[in-house]
């Protein structure tokens, strides 16, 4: 009975080490994570281009508040160029930002709220560790919308949308 006891014992400590490593593991990457995405919000306020996309994995999405922009990277890039070379790219700050991974750790992705010339905008996404760096997979941005002008901010935009819809649905 001893044997049987010390063994179960002996089970669960390596298990709670484990549990205790991967979660240290996990509060690593975060930090990462949140210093990659840090940097790639700084990298577009300073309309550094080559920065900004190295932060994209070579096959990603981006998709931004209008329904019609759905970008691979290159895509993107090219719609993006214009902005970057102007300086008149976007800043965004992150004000509250929330990370999960994948049970293997490889993946991970985050929603986050940020403060822009938009007003307060979500950005979620998808990134994967590649040749030990975290990329961007899949970007989305979303523009948030209050719950109480919800039915103004429709009416505002019923007559581009129906159409879009229409067209959509052909």
């Amino acid at each position: 009975m001893k044997t049987t006891t010390i063994f179960f014992t002996f089970i669960l400590f390596v298990l709670s080490f484990t549990t205790v490593s991967a979660q240290a593991n996990f509060e690593k990457e975060k930090t990462a994570i949140n210093k990659m995405l840090d940097e790639f919000n700084v990298a577009a306020a300073k309309a550094d281009y080559k920065t900004y996309f190295d932060f994209f994995a070579d096959e990603s999405t981006f998709i931004g508040t209008d329904a019609t922009e759905v970008w691979n990277k290159k895509e993107f890039m090219i719609w993006a160029k214009p902005y970057f070379d102007k300086n008149k790219t976007w800043n965004f700050t992150s004000l509250k930002r929330n990370i999960y991974f994948s049970k293997d750790g490889k993946l991970a992705w985050f929603d986050e709220l940020l403060d822009t010339q938009m007003k307060i905008c979500r950005g979620s996404g998808v990134l994967e560790k590649i040749n030990g760096t975290w990329k961007v997979k899949q970007y989305v941005l979303s523009m948030t919308v209050p719950n109480d002008i919800v039915d103004k901010v429709v009416d505002e935009k019923t007559v581009i949308e129906d159409m879009l819809i229409q067209k959509l649905k052909k």
